[in-house]
């Protein structure tokens, strides 16, 4: 017989949830009226927009709302982390982010972070419960949703890819190979340019600078090496100098640029585990050239770096004279091309990387020096245009093309330290020497004096000027100015390019000079009225 005053059973709830009072609209809006359902809705999808896991907390799944707020603030106190060692130590970040094993593992974090936040947006609009909205409403909530959802879970998702994608680029440019200490205070880094293909064997660089950095502040100076510079002096602890140990002097085909096919096809066996035997002892000879330790090079492709200037949206310059896109040679021996392929005008300039590799490389009515100019000054275009904004928006394409452009010696495990001198570079003047006019003869660059040489070098990478005794900024320890200064050559070094020269764009008379202008003298052979219509076309300057 049972026992009527027995106390009832009540069942146990199922989820913390069903102890809330049935009354509290938030988590159970049925019957609620219209305009509460519609501001309920907008709140859950702005709370999972702020404060991941909190609509779920109270409108939802609690256990799953403090898991995701778990995470949420596990997210927050990183990025805490994260800001606060940006401050301290900038380099040491982006080697972090940099770093093979932790760039993985930021890809994978991001990846899960970018689906859990999607998963709690689709469960948010399960709490909504679309059905009980009016239909206008409903469709705006779903709308603001999928905004919300591309925005955060959507930027995870894409800052993972290209997170990916720089592991990828970084992969295939740079070396694994051991760090560098700075040389007397400055990383030195040697630039090739030079065209690259299945059928050459040793790429025979177009171009030879020296990007010279200060390891503390970041300032920088460039030193153009002529291609055609004989008898350079390998460094003494190059192998090559024992086959050299004079210089590389084996008459006029001995010329810089013809080091590194000469060691790729026969001298490769005195660089056992090297890479690129023929760029290190090119980089080598450029060492002993200058006076100074170049601790790593960095090859450039031609082709891919006129890919590399559209990724980044062009150059802009302004260009001191025309420049012509030569046609193929039609005599060689007085270095006589057929018509051009057209011109690039005087004046301000944007230039995609087509028209920008022409420019870096035209010298048909001109020397090589002027040539020297205008690269440097694409050089400088682009450190000056590659900003934080123009390679975040693009990049993905510069990423690529980089791959196609560069291939250096250069650790990636250095590459934050670099990136945050290159960002203290931004907006410091940089400081220029070529080896050749304007700062040294025509003809030196067949007999150079390299102690001359390294008395530039020494002018151009020493410490900042002292005034002198009434204040006049000369360097105390600068040589005396010798008979190149009298010819116009400056005794210590060239400041950037200054944007204040006149672009040359109309003859002596005052007539404008023309595309058609050009070409006729052209079809005419009056090669040397081209020559002085574009003689100011080493004059440039980056805007």
């Amino acid at each position: 017989m049972t026992n009527s005053y027995a106390p009832s059973r009540q069942p146990a709830p199922s989820n913390d949830a069903d102890a809330a009072p049935r009354t509290d609209p938030v988590r159970y809006p049925s019957g609620a009226a219209p305009s509460v359902l519609t501001k309920r809705a907008f709140l859950l999808v702005l709370m999972t927009l702020l404060v991941p896991g909190s609509a779920q907390i109270v409108a939802g799944n609690r256990q799953l709302g403090r898991r995701a707020l778990r995470v949420t603030l596990a997210v927050w106190v990183l990025a805490i982390l994260a800001a606060a060692l940006l401050m301290a130590s900038r380099s040491t970040l982006i080697n972090l982010v940099t770093n093979p094993v932790t760039s993985l593992l930021l890809v994978i974090g991001l990846a899960a972070l970018a689906i859990g936040w999607a998963a709690l947006f689709l469960d948010t609009l399960r709490l909504i419960r679309p059905a009980l909205l009016a239909p206008g409403v409903r469709t705006g909530v779903v709308v603001a949703l999928v905004l919300a959802m591309i925005l955060s879970s959507g930027s995870l998702g894409y800052a993972a890819y290209l997170l990916n994608v720089s592991r990828a680029a970084i992969g295939s440019i740079f070396s694994n190979g051991p760090t560098m200490e700075p040389s007397e205070g400055r990383y030195n880094f040697l630039m090739m340019g030079g065209d690259a293909g299945e059928d050459r064997t040793g790429r025979r660089p177009d171009s030879l600078s020296v990007i010279s950095v200060d390891a503390k502040t970041g300032k920088t100076a460039i030193i153009s090496v002529p291609r055609n510079l004989q008898n350079a002096q390998f460094s003494e602890d190059s192998p090559m100098r024992a086959i050299y140990p004079d210089g590389y002097d084996c008459g006029d085909e001995c010329l810089i640029n013809a080091i590194n096919t000469e060691v790729t096809n026969e001298h490769q066996d005195l660089y056992p585990g090297v890479a690129d035997p023929g760029a290190q002892a090119t980089m080598e000879a450029v060492s002993g050239t200058l006076g100074i330790k170049v601790q790593a090079y960095v090859l450039v492709d031609m082709e891919g770096f006129a890919k590399l200037i559209d990724a980044m949206g062009g150059i802009r310059i302004k260009a001191g004279g025309w420049v012509p896109l030569s046609g193929d040679m039609v005599d060689e021996a007085n270095g006589i091309h057929g018509m051009p392929l057209g011109w690039i005008a005087a004046g301000d300039q944007h230039l995609n990387g087509y028209l920008a590799l022409w420019y870096g490389r035209s010298r048909e009515f001109v020397d090589d020096y002027a040539r020297i100019q205008r690269q440097q000054c694409v050089q400088q275009a682009m450190l000056k245009q590659l900003d934080p904004a123009t390679l975040l928006a693009k990049f993905e394409d510069i990423a690529s093309a980089g791959t196609k452009v560069v291939d250096s010696n250069v650790s990636a495990s250095q590459l934050g330290s670099f990136v945050d001198l290159a960002m203290k570079a931004k907006g410091q003047e940089m400081s220029r020497l070529t080896i050749g006019p304007p700062d040294f003869a025509a003809s030196f660059s067949t007999v150079p004096d390299f102690d001359q040489i390294h008395q530039k070098v020494d002018a151009l990478l020493g410490p900042a000027p002292e005034a002198g005794p009434a204040g006049d900024g000369i360097r105390q320890h600068d040589p005396a100015p010798g008979p190149l200064s009298a010819a116009g050559a400056l005794p210590g070094t060239q400041p950037a390019p200054s944007s204040d020269f006149t672009p040359v764009t109309t003859t002596p008379d005052g007539e404008p000079i023309t595309v058609e202008m050009l070409n006729q003298f052209k079809l005419n052979g009056d090669e040397q009225s081209i020559r002085d219509l574009v003689a100011t076309n080493g004059q440039c300057a980056p805007l």
